[in-house]
């Protein structure tokens, strides 16, 4: 479809200034922050502000059959929201509207271009809190994180986003207007398909609307940290505290790669010395028990050292730490590639091992962090991109760490998706009867396949 003729019938239903074309921007959007991932060059770049200016994109590609991929902030890792060529990119960033918080009901509803820290400073003024929290959580959109079913440091007590989703406004590919779900916290009539639109990276329909559940505002978090002489020790102080009933509100793992580059970016003066530290918080009414209950259960494991934060400042400064992390490997030879498997927590020692050997087996820098009480790690390949060799080992050693994953009970990612990065894997873990239903699943939604093609699968 010529550019021309695609722009004029948008225009028709859009205001001239939310209809990008210059090339030079235009290419701007054509990709996220995954590394591997091919990227086309879209037509056009679309930014409506309503749910009417969405539906008429998506009669407009249904009528010229153009592909229609979905933006939010483009911090995704997979892959998932970049362009084909001659694509229509639907920037959803500027229906970024918080148009309700209900303390009673405890829900909100918003627009998906909304980011999600915006949303956790909003709802907190009303003593509330919305708990996904990933780490991009200053610039990732609450669309993005139902697209990618996102998870964040929190998971390991207040759980992902698929839990807060509790109904969606989505636009499907001809343009018709389906809405998902309820506002109750009770609800089972029909199919679940909001959930089935959770994590589905803009494959199936356009999420314009979503009612999201809210919980009471916890008190302020304090956090450990606590020193391992190996990862595999500091797996097993994780076995340690699951098995013991302990209900953390993080538990997070980062090893001395991954130390060492977060001290190089921001001089946090972490301990390098240690092999793994792993920073554990409670928001209980008394975390400061909590911490000593789950710090002894730390030094049983063979911690070397256990330092609890003193205050809410020490604690935050250890998060942010947590935080940087996946930018701060990145900065440690320009380029990375980030894994993203989750493991049963009993494996998660062996995971961590096995890193180790890949990484000394093609002569990379892998770090690894991870949301340790989920299993759900990130080891991070840490490589020079305009080095073809080392491009390659790079990739082998990706792909060695997913099959490792998938080896030890696990699955190929626990909360970035599929995207374009990982569609073979998904065909692997899946298996081909999943993989026909899925794809039927596809076809009844989007029969003319505009919809992120070329994702997934």
């Amino acid at each position: 479809m010529a550019a021309g003729p695609l722009v004029d019938r948008l225009l028709g239903g859009l205001p001239a200034e939310a209809v990008l074309t210059d090339p030079d921007v235009t290419a701007s959007y054509a990709h996220d922050m995954a590394s591997f991932c091919p990227a086309g060059s879209p037509a056009v770049v679309v930014l409506p502000r309503t749910a009417e200016q969405v539906q008429h994109v998506m009669r407009t590609a249904t009528e010229l059959r153009v592909p229609v991929v979905a933006q939010g902030a483009r911090t995704g890792l997979s892959g998932a929201a970049n362009a084909t060529d001659g694509c229509i990119v639907l920037s959803l960033t500027k229906m970024d509207r918080i148009l309700e918080i209900d303390p009673v009901d405890r829900i909100a509803v918003v627009e998906p271009g909304v980011i999600n820290a915006a949303l956790s400073r909003a709802v907190a003024e009303h003593g509330l809190a919305y708990p996904p929290d990933p780490s991009s959580w200053e610039m990732c959109t609450i669309g993005g994180n139902i697209g990618t079913a996102s998870g964040g440091l929190c998971c390991v007590k207040y759980g992902v986003t698929a839990e807060y989703v509790l109904g969606l406004d989505v636009v499907l590919a001809d343009g018709r207007l389906l809405t998902t779900g309820r506002r109750t916290v009770k609800g089972v009539a029909g199919y679940d398909l909001t959930r089935l639109f959770v994590g589905s990276e803009g494959s199936l329909g356009i999420v314009v609307r979503a009612v999201l559940a809210l919980r009471p505002k916890p008190p302020e978090q304090l956090v450990l940290a606590a020193e391992f002489a190996s990862g595999a020790a500091a797996s097993d102080a994780v076995c340690r505290i699951m098995a013991g009933g302990h209900v953390p509100s993080l538990l997070e793992l980062m090893d001395r790669t991954t130390v060492k580059a977060v001290n190089d970016m921001a001089r946090m003066g972490l301990p390098e010395s240690t092999e793994a530290l792993l920073l554990a918080a409670f928001d209980t009414t008394d975390p400061a028990a909590d911490l000593a209950a789950l710090g002894a259960l730390c030094e049983e494991a063979g911690a070397t050292q256990v330092v609890p934060a003193e205050d809410a400042a020490e604690s935050e400064m250890l998060l942010q730490a947590r935080r940087m992390s996946l930018v701060a490997l990145e900065a440690v030879k320009g380029t990375t590639m980030i894994d993203d498997v989750c493991v049963p927590r009993s494996r998660l020692g062996e995971l961590i091992e096995g890193v180790e050997r890949i990484s000394e087996k093609h002569g990379l820098t892998i770090g690894v962090v991870a949301h340790a009480g989920d299993g759900n790690t990130h080891p991070t390949v840490c490589f020079d991109a305009s080095d073809p060799d080392e491009s390659r080992r790079a990739r082998e050693s990706f792909d060695e760490i997913m099959a490792l994953g998938l080896e030890l009970g696990g699955t190929i990612t626990g909360e970035h998706g599929v995207g374009v990065l990982k569609k073979e894997w998904l065909a692997r873990e899946a298996g081909p009867v999943s993989m026909e239903m899925q794809r039927a699943v596809k076809r009844a939604f989007d029969p003319l396949d505009i919809l992120n093609p070329g994702k997934l699968f």
